[in-house]
């Protein structure tokens, strides 16, 4: 039987390739400047921010209502992401029948939740102040005390609320930094800072002692009304003229 050869297939003309694109470089977009890369407030001006402020509002008042220590620290704790307009709508009728920790313990959690619903994470809330205030029963006498280390010991109570309560109750010199400060404190570049600690601590290193007693107060009404986080209202912004914010509208 004769022997068939098969022929091999026949290549495919392999496809030309395609030259290579031109790498076109792409403009960059302009950095954004650093408010630490701006030059610093110097103590004038500082000094001349805070005289503005106290002028405009010598006695500023913070805005959660309370009738005592005890009502203050609660309201704070509650206060976290939540308004204060908020926190006030569900504490007036709470503080009228619940002002000390005896009587919040007496209350109960069950019946504090019905007070406090309208406010954010309102279940965790009552179990904290249900829980703080028997730590105050038991381990202060029924007493906020006065550290911050001691407030920080108590449920639901953080730095921030440490500084309000010893700012506000005992008249202490604390910075207290929620969003508003944390804010103001970056923008205007007077005390640049990652966390809301550093800009605390930048804060109380620049500010003077005879400002310190309400300094957190005019920072937080200010951020809250004037430097707010998406329209800031530059064109009635008492410091405009200080403020090292470059995208400042006037």
């Amino acid at each position: 039987m004769a022997k068939i050869t098969r022929k091999p297939a026949p290549r495919k003309a392999a496809m030309p390739k395609k030259k290579a694109k031109a790498a076109v470089a792409k403009p960059k977009a302009p950095a954004k400047k650093s408010l630490k890369a701006t030059k610093p407030w110097t103590p004038a001006e500082v000094h001349e921010v805070f005289s503005r402020f106290r002028k405009a509002n010598p006695e500023p008042k913070g805005e959660l209502e309370h009738v005592n220590p005890f009502t203050l620290l609660v309201a704070v704790v509650l206060s976290a992401q939540a308004t204060d307009a908020g926190v006030n709508k569900a504490t007036r009728a709470l503080f009228e029948i619940a002002d000390t920790p005896q009587k919040m313990l007496d209350l109960g959690e069950e019946r504090l939740r019905e007070y406090i619903k309208t406010i954010g994470l309102y279940r965790t809330k009552a179990r904290n102040v249900i829980a703080l205030s028997a730590k105050v029963l038991s381990d202060f006498g029924g007493e906020v005390p006065r550290t911050r280390a001691e407030i920080e010991s108590l449920p639901g109570a953080g730095r921030k609320t440490a500084n309000v309560v010893l700012n506000m109750a005992f008249g202490e010199h604390t910075m207290a930094v929620d969003t508003h400060v944390f804010r103001v404190g970056n923008r205007t570049g007077l005390a640049p800072g990652k966390t809301p600690l550093e800009v605390e601590l930048g804060l109380e290193k620049v500010i003077p002692a005879e400002f310190m007693l309400h300094a957190h107060h005019w920072l937080i009404l200010h951020g809250r009304y004037t430097c707010l986080a998406r329209k800031p209202r530059c064109e009635v912004c008492l410091i405009n003229d200080l403020c090292r914010w470059p995208e400042k509208t006037v």
